[in-house]
């Protein structure tokens, strides 16, 4: 019958049609822009910012910190640009009114920031907060749209994302990865807590000192939902004596827990931010990694048509159960960094109880919002959710995706250096 044709990005992966050549052509073309925007970034950094890090002045210091923030700002314009011109999609916005993490009606009121033609240009969300989503898709895809989520936030130059090791050695993105100071971890919580946490703490110190944003972006299920992590779920929900969940996999406590830990002393107002992502297509109990790649999004041109997220907001302080911080309140050296054990306290077994009861419950009620999208296609009704067109905000961010005006500003500062000592 007409009108019932499936569309492709409903379609598994391996059921699709063969790409056509105009989508080659659109993959060759992402591929090479994309590539010289990475080149730029990286390459900024490392001619640019790498000889200032260098210099042993408190001013270069800040030059480097403010230049680092720059080229994150630029990957993140970049991410937008791809989105805007070779996968184009949008973000389906809606914020919790009533339960746990619920936002007033005078908050709701003051998020949605729109311009002359109505178009949403920015989400007045927390300025200092962890982020806390579900594992969809493939990780690339997932911190992708979160960091777009985080460019409308206006926190995209102070994105802080915790990453397996091995991602470090990746060519290129991998050393960009090392100046943005993500954390990356080696899967081993032994020798990963004192990394963890002493880079946290450092982030966090520096965020409030500076009164710049901090955005921290932390998936506690560690991985996404497929066939080789559904059956460990079952396995550590059976080991624990608890039901399983249905759409996602049981979180994992501790990191997130340490995480919480290392920044709220150093950070009073900190809030965090539960964010249930959606994406249309996937059917009940089947893999994300199925229908969206970042291969499949940008190389094949088949993003999805809408990424809908769902958020709620905790208040650290007071709303997460996260025991007596006052072990781990900041100890200052008179050198600026911290005592060690203000880093490395252990979290008693009762506190470490109480939070994991904590967030199980709070996972299980992003399980059951899962559920919901999955029966009805969205998270709240269409009155309630705010569109976001995933395009840059201005024509002038185009120049800021490719690093345009570092590399011109020490080209001019340069030029003056030489014409006043001639």
């Amino acid at each position: 019958m007409a009108g019932t044709e499936v569309p492709v990005y409903a379609l598994p992966i391996s059921s699709r049609p063969r790409r056509t050549w105009t989508q080659v052509t659109s993959g060759i073309l992402f591929s090479i822009i994309f590539s010289f925007g990475c080149l730029m970034v990286t390459g900024t950094q490392f001619v640019f910012l790498l000889p200032l890090r260098l210099i042993p002045l408190s001013a270069s210091g800040k030059l480097y910190e403010k230049g680092i923030r720059y080229t994150k700002g630029s990957f993140a314009a970049l991410i937008v640009l791809m989105c805007q011109w070779f996968s184009p999609t949008k973000l389906i916005v809606s914020f919790e009114r009533e339960g746990r993490g619920r936002f007033t009606d005078d908050e709701l009121e003051k998020i949605v920031v729109r311009n002359r033609t109505g178009r949403v240009v920015e989400l007045r969300l927390p300025r200092k907060a962890v982020l806390i989503p579900n594992h969809q898709v493939l990780i690339y895809a997932d911190w992708w749209y979160a960091w777009c989520l985080m460019y409308f936030m206006n926190t995209h130059r102070d994105v802080f994302i915790v990453l397996k090791k091995s991602l470090k050695y990746l060519p290129i993105l991998g050393l960009g990865m090392q100046f943005f100071d993500f954390i990356f971890l080696a899967r081993s919580w032994a020798s990963d807590r004192l990394n963890l946490s002493s880079q946290l703490s450092r982030l966090g110190r520096r965020a409030e000192k500076q009164e710049i944003p901090l955005s921290f972006l932390l998936y506690p299920e560690g991985t996404l939902v497929s066939a080789d992590t559904r059956p460990v779920s079952k396995k550590f929900a059976d080991k624990l004596g608890i039901p399983d969940m249905m759409h996602t996999l049981l979180p994992r406590s501790t990191g997130l827990q340490y995480s919480l830990r290392s920044l709220a002393p150093r950070i009073p107002s900190l809030q965090l931010l539960d964010i249930t992502v959606g994406y249309p297509g996937i059917r009940p109990f089947q893999y994300g990694q199925s229908y969206y790649t970042l291969r499949s999004i940008f190389l094949d041109r088949t993003p999805p048509p809408a990424i809908y997220m769902h958020i709620r907001r905790f208040d650290v302080g007071s709303d997460v159960p996260l025991g007596d911080l006052s072990s781990t309140n900041p100890k200052v050296l008179p050198n600026g960094s911290e005592t060690k054990q203000a880093i490395e306290i252990d979290v008693p077994e009762a506190e470490k109880l109480a939070f994991e009861d904590w967030l199980r419950e709070i996972w299980r009620e992003k399980d059951q919002l899962m559920a919901k999208y999955l029966d009805t296609g969205s998270f709240v009704s269409s009155k309630d959710a705010v569109e976001v067109p995933l395009e840059l905000r201005s024509r002038r961010e185009i120049l800021d995706a490719f690093c345009f005006f570092m590399p011109a500003t020490f080209g001019w500062t340069w030029t003056k250096i030489k014409q006043y000592t001639r």
